[in-house]
């Protein structure tokens, strides 16, 4: 630390007066940053910890919305401001002063959806999930399989579907949009809901534990700009419900016939039907328990061939 000071001196007296005030200046801070370390406890490492979490999630609920363009010009206004402040441009200063006084309720409106989305997931999460926990590993490996098995026929067929996971937070709201099935989940039923001509076809499967709880729900569609063009109604229905909740949502397209998975407003695509089981048995399965080939493949054998009776016919 000492060399790097001498070094740092040296440099000054070759750069004249203004160059040594400069560093003399940085060493201060420097200096004083080393004796503030010994008095950091554990309770100012976890503030930091803690501000620096919310700065981040910020930072992402911003940039996964069209809200970027508008920081941009929040701040462009700011340093306006302060700019014809120190240059004495008392009208056009006192104009910039109110606009920010108000900017704070023009804030909370533009920002509507964005806070709405977040105080959403924060206080979102069921009485039921906190005291009964994750599921079970015996309670989704069946549903897990039906609806796997149930998407690698829709996607032979291109017949779009549009399944949600409820996890932690509620989603009893939608099911008020659909109709209450409160059915047991199994692959015929489920092509059954979204076949063409069904008139639930059109709408979301909500699977609520090891139950369709409800079809034909109307889901919120996002308004992620950042999303491919090609992307139809039921993809930004599926990537909406995942920013506004913790669901897992799984989409059939009915044009190309590609599985993909909606997470956390982040959609990933054309998924194979065991690419589609892994990550559902990661996302929905407490324990990470191996079994290879286990409960999902003996049913895909066991229905297999009747969904390839059910294509031909």
């Amino acid at each position: 630390m000492i060399t790097i000071a001498a070094n740092v001196a040296r440099h000054c007296k070759k750069q004249g007066k203004g160059g040594e005030a400069t560093v003399r200046v940085i060493l201060n801070y420097f200096s004083e940053f080393l004796q503030m370390i010994p008095t950091i406890g554990f309770w100012d490492i976890l503030d930091i910890l803690v501000v620096a979490f919310i700065v981040y999630k910020g930072i992402n609920m911003i940039h996964s919305s069209a809200a970027s363009r508008i920081i941009r010009s929040i701040v462009a206004l700011l340093l306006l401001t302060a700019l014809t402040s120190i240059l004495k441009m008392r009208s056009l200063n006192y104009i910039l002063d109110k606009i920010l006084e108000l900017g704070i309720i023009a804030l909370v409106v533009i920002f509507q959806p964005e806070l709405r989305r977040a105080l959403e997931r924060f206080g979102g999460r069921s009485l039921r999930s906190i005291w009964q926990g994750k599921p079970q590993v015996s309670q989704y490996e069946g549903v897990i399989a039906q609806v796997v098995i149930a998407c690698e026929t829709m996607s032979r067929q291109k017949v779009g579907a549009l399944i949600v996971f409820e996890r932690e937070t509620s989603l009893s709201e939608f099911f008020k949009t659909g109709t209450i099935l409160n059915a047991q989940v199994s692959s015929e039923l489920i092509r059954n809901i979204f076949f063409p001509k069904a008139s639930l076809h059109d709408g979301a499967m909500v699977i609520q534990g090891d139950r369709i709880a409800a079809a034909g729900c109307v889901l919120p569609l996002s308004e992620n700009t950042h999303l491919s063009s090609d992307l139809g109604t039921r993809h930004r229905a599926g990537v909406g419900m995942s920013e506004v909740s913790d669901a897992v949502v799984v989409i059939v397209s009915e044009e190309s016939g590609a599985i993909s998975v909606a997470q956390g407003g982040m959609l990933k695509r054309h998924l194979a039907p065991q690419m589609l089981e892994k990550l559902l048995r990661n996302e929905l399965i407490a324990d990470e328990a191996d079994c290879p080939g286990g409960v999902t493949a003996r049913l895909r054998r066991r229905f297999g061939k009747e969904g390839e009776r059910h294509e031909k016919k």
